[in-house]
């Protein structure tokens, strides 16, 4: 089949380099609102194209998969994660799932710095003092923060991201430890300075800080949950960067205006883009709209990458980014 003849159809507007690609090589249909698509327009989707560009924020479930034609053979995710699709219905069709892994890693982890950084040294509250003209002027005890040099930090997850965080995180002076499905190598720990636990309850126990950086999946799921954050010392401080769904946000929330631990940096949600209306009322809490991977280079990055995978496939290869199932 030759690539001209390919139907592309791309669910959300990519960076303008990656779309212009994408109609050169292929019979591409954008979405130039960028509005979300519906179950609905998803389901029209599937029915019409042979590849699927979709982002992380489009469910492709059973559902919508049911409506699709027998000439659609990829779908080639704008992201990482791949817990929005249904990878396991769509293998049984006979339809590869790709992502964009790699790319976000270093883009990410600035962001999980950034948030370690703002929180504790409420940095937001400062900004808002002075936009409100309610700053007179510095006073040795007016909203002093805690610092990070010295401090625990419990990352959960040790994939990229995580190893990406220990780095930084060490090069500020935190001691890291983690809590993963299975250790690192030796070499990594050691160049990491790591400390491994088996038990996430006890690592969440002695931290200062909690950095979550693991994927969701049905695992994953509420892995911070009431019991868990209650586990925590009142002057630990979370952050998530990785997906909303690993937390328990209501219970998160109850914690924070409890004052069960100390604060919150979150870029991502359980109900995106909805957030508990409590989170947004603590002063404790510094909330991000999904900002992790939000660079050029890196959304540039993601989409070459799925340029790469659906050409792969076009010429008859397994894409270097295919999801297999068993690995989730």
């Amino acid at each position: 089949m030759s690539s001209q003849k390919i139907k592309v159809i791309v669910t959300r507007r990519l960076p303008s380099v990656v779309e212009l690609r994408l109609k050169e090589l292929f019979d591409t249909t954008l979405n130039e609102s960028d509005t979300p698509m519906s179950q609905g327009e998803l389901a029209d989707a599937v029915a019409e194209a042979d590849v699927l560009v979709p982002t992380v924020t489009d469910r492709i479930d059973g559902r919508v998969l049911a409506h699709a034609n027998d000439k659609l053979r990829l779908i080639a995710q704008f992201g990482a994660g791949v817990d929005n699709i249904d990878v396991q219905s769509a293998t049984q069709r006979g339809i590869t799932v790709t992502n964009t892994p790699g790319v976000l890693t270093e883009d990410t982890a600035d962001m999980t710095m950034a948030l370690l950084l703002a929180v504790p040294r409420r940095m937001i509250e400062g900004v808002k003092a002075i936009e409100n003209d309610d700053w007179q002027g510095w006073t040795p005890t007016w909203m002093m923060g805690r610092r990070i040099s010295g401090k625990r930090l419990g990352i959960i997850g040790m994939g990229r991201i995580g190893q990406a965080v220990a780095r930084r995180a060490r090069a500020f002076g935190m001691q890291i430890h983690y809590h993963n499905r299975k250790p690192v190598s030796s070499q990594i720990e050691e160049n990491l300075g790591a400390t491994y636990w088996d038990s996430l309850d006890q690592m969440l126990a002695r931290m200062d800080f909690v950095s979550v950086n693991c994927p969701h999946t049905p695992a994953t799921y509420h892995l911070l949950s009431t019991r868990r954050i209650e586990l925590m010392q009142p002057h630990a401080f979370i952050v998530n960067t990785s997906r909303g769904e690993v937390i328990d946000e209501a219970a998160l929330a109850r914690a924070l205006e409890d004052g069960k631990i100390s604060g919150a940096g979150l870029d991502v949600f359980e109900h995106e883009p909805a957030i508990n209306p409590k989170l947004k009322d603590l002063p404790n809490v510094v909330l991000l709209p999904h900002l992790g991977s939000a660079t050029e280079e890196g959304r540039t990055e993601m989409g070459e990458k799925v340029l790469i995978n659906i050409k792969t496939f076009v010429d008859g290869h397994k894409p270097p980014d295919r999801i297999i199932p068993s690995m989730l």
